[in-house]
């Protein structure tokens, strides 16, 4: 990817911030400006599904001083989609540096989510400072050996959260480790290849930026298992802006942080929270919003901006 000054950046994401709803159907995604689709597609057999990602609750920092204010208005404006999403995922980070109260902070902002489920994944500032035994206290019931990872089935479509954060301090980038992808492996084995895959994780699983972290070391191996399939696609958060790559049938997508943007790969010294203001950064921060139709038509992303 070619660098990106900071006024494109800022240029390219200026319309970011209402968020993006996704249609998922037949294993054809779309997606559409929240704003834009207030009422989803209602063909037979369609959902929604939203997904955020990097809340940092406990972050006061110069580009953003009240991290919960905009994640409950993100949830109020997941609210306002009709129909409801089906579901959430949360792409981790929830926390910033595991502040404390900040899970029961952030607990008790989605608890007012108009959905079925929320599941989550971490992000490295959940398991910063313990390894992820509170976060696994909280969210490990009901996955793979309360280990984080899972997997779930939703009206044909088969969902996987992967966790690939708990050597991020050490190594400086994810890593998803052998014992999980040897269960990634089995876990998609008995599937048709004509089962639509959903993969969430926190660190996007390609090559975003390694120089600074982005991107997941034993990445190829998970994608090696998913490459037979007709329609993947793999949402991760992390690096707080819109990002999209296409490999094959594999389609990559990176989500906005509700809390503060971060730099386009390359465009700085380094990354983290971006200093700009207020009412830039109001308009780089969102939610994606996934919606399942049926249907023929290719990929369609228009959150691309920055591909």
């Amino acid at each position: 990817m070619d660098r990106i000054n900071r006024r494109g950046f800022l240029e390219c994401m200026a319309w970011a911030g209402t968020g993006v709803v996704w249609t998922l159907a037949g294993g054809v995604l779309s997606s559409r400006l929240i704003t834009d689709a207030s009422v989803a597609d209602a063909a037979a057999g369609s959902f929604t599904f939203v997904q955020i990602s990097d809340t940092h609750i406990g972050f006061k920092g110069e580009a953003n001083k009240d991290a919960a204010a905009t994640l409950q208005q993100v949830v109020d404006r997941v609210n306002g989609l009709r129909p409801a999403p089906a579901f959430v995922l949360h792409t981790g980070d929830q926390t910033h540096g595991q502040k404390a109260g900040a899970f029961d902070t952030v607990a008790e902002i989605l608890k007012s989510v108009k959905t079925e489920r929320i599941f989550y994944v971490p992000g490295e500032h959940d398991v910063f400072l313990d390894g992820g035994k509170e976060y696994l206290a909280r969210y490990g019931k009901g996955t793979v050996d309360e280990r984080g990872w899972q997997s779930f089935d939703y009206k044909g479509t088969h969902f996987v959260g992967l966790v690939n954060v708990l050597k991020y301090k050490g190594e400086g980038m994810g890593s998803l480790g052998d014992e999980q992808l040897e269960w990634l492996e089995k876990d998609v084995a008995p599937l048709s290849s004509s089962t639509p895959i959903v993969i969430f994780s926190h660190v996007p699983l390609w090559a975003v930026y390694p120089q600074w972290g982005w991107t997941t070391e034993d990445a190829e191996r998970a994608l090696a298992s998913l490459r037979r399939f007709g329609s993947t696609t793999v949402l991760n958060g992390h690096i707080h802006q819109v990002l999209r790559k296409v490999e094959g049938n594999i389609s990559f997508h990176t989500a906005m942080s509700t809390a503060f943007p971060q730099p386009a790969p390359g465009s700085a010294p380094a990354p983290g929270p971006m200093k700009i203001p207020e009412e830039q950064a109001r308009r780089m921060i969102g939610v994606t919003e996934v919606a399942y139709v049926p249907g023929t038509h290719p990929l369609a992303v228009v959150d691309s901006t920055l591909g």
